[in-house]
């Protein structure tokens, strides 16, 4: 029997649109309503911050706190393996940002990653498809990271060496010395870090495929073919050699031109690409099956179910998609569910015709209720 996991209360101070809040939450389903800007999706992304040490949408720190505020902090109390786990997060202007568990600081945040496994579903996600590779590495990465603590030290480690190769690369266009030892053992370097990384990345895609798969053909009822792709230029070349290929290419943009930083993921429908030729109904299918995919690797490699955050996806998607979605989350082996909605109706009614118990919260310019 797999272990559990649920977050049993969250306590806000000065987050965002929130002076003071103190929520507690059920083990099942339970939904934030109110209208668009009372602050629903800040309650989802305090959870992620619980999770991650970082917000969802926005990666700086300090624009998380309330306006006119020094300062931010949020408190939540896991149960995992039976055993409750205190978690802290702080971030005060112009200082570094304060993690802990049981009151304990953390020696790297990096460490964190990974115990409270968590996935997000957003209309944010659309940048997955639309924006450039980088948003799709990020996916990939935070998948990966939550189940393989080395991974994201070597992650780290790459682009340390990166930084510095490129550094090197613009130092030779301007002094005109080139030194090709140096240029050598930064490239070892980077080998060594980027064929860990790359290894890593095609066995998660090996066993991630499949499932995501296995999601898009239920949710889209078997309608149509798609595929996802891991593109590497180390696919086809080894690392070394692209180095050595693109040495004086490199010299001239002052940039490495080749490595892991450059993979991505295709993802493509009818055998053409889905960001040209899905439609909205399909593109969002594709992202639900991505996320979903991620939430059943986690689950395995974890042992236990994590956190699903389901936000404003009901207005969305049409309503079979919808009730085919609500139905596999609820029935299936999820655990502890977050969902954001402005209408109380509609969720009322979809976990109704589902038969599954939802706890409701109203939420109102930064005021939350139990409905």
């Amino acid at each position: 029997m797999l272990d559990t996991m649920w977050l049993k209360n969250i306590t806000l101070l000065n987050f965002k649109n929130y002076t003071d809040a103190d929520v507690r939450f059920s083990r099942t389903v339970n939904a934030f309503i109110g209208n668009n800007g009372a602050g629903k999706t800040n309650l989802l992304d305090a959870i992620h911050y619980l999770c991650l040490c970082k917000g969802y949408f926005n990666p700086v720190d300090s624009q998380q706190i309330k306006t006119g505020e020094e300062l931010f902090l949020i408190q939540g109390d896991f149960e995992r393996k039976e055993k409750n786990e205190k978690i802290t997060c702080g971030v005060k202007k112009n200082q570094k940002k304060q993690f802990k568990r049981n009151k304990k600081d953390y020696e790297k945040l990096a460490d964190h990653i990974g115990l409270f496994p968590v996935v997000m579903i957003s209309p944010y996600d659309v940048n997955i498809i639309m924006e450039g590779s980088e948003e799709r590495r990020r996916f990939m990465d935070n998948v990966i990271s939550q189940t393989d603590a080395a991974y994201l030290d070597e992650l780290i480690l790459y682009n340390r060496h990166l930084l510095n190769r490129n550094a090197l690369l613009k130092q030779i266009a301007q002094t005109r010395k080139y030194d090709p030892a140096l240029l050598q053992i930064f490239d070892e370097q980077l080998v060594a870090s980027g064929m860990k990384i790359f290894e890593k990345r095609k066995r998660f895609m090996e066993e991630y495929v499949p499932l995501f798969n296995q999601y898009y053909t239920f949710i889209a009822q078997g309608a149509e073919e798609v595929t996802l792709f891991y593109q590497s230029q180390l696919n086809d070349t080894a690392f070394e050699m692209l180095l050595q290929q693109s040495a004086e290419k490199d010299k001239v943009l002052e940039r490495t031109t080749t490595g892991i930083h450059k993979d991505d993921l295709l993802f493509g429908i009818r055998e053409t690409p889905l960001k040209k030729f899905g439609s909205q109904g399909q593109q969002k299918s594709f992202l639900i099956a991505l996320k979903l995919a991620q939430y059943a690797y986690l689950q395995k490699y974890k042992g236990f179910k994590p956190l699903l955050l389901l936000d404003d996806i009901f207005d969305k998607l049409d309503d079979q998609r919808m009730h085919k979605l609500m139905e596999m989350v609820s029935h299936q082996d999820f655990g502890q569910i977050f969902i954001t909605d402005t209408g109380r109706e509609r969720v009322q009614n979809i976990f109704n015709s589902i038969k599954v118990p939802v706890t409701l919260f109203e939420v109102d310019k930064g005021i939350v209720k139990h409905a």
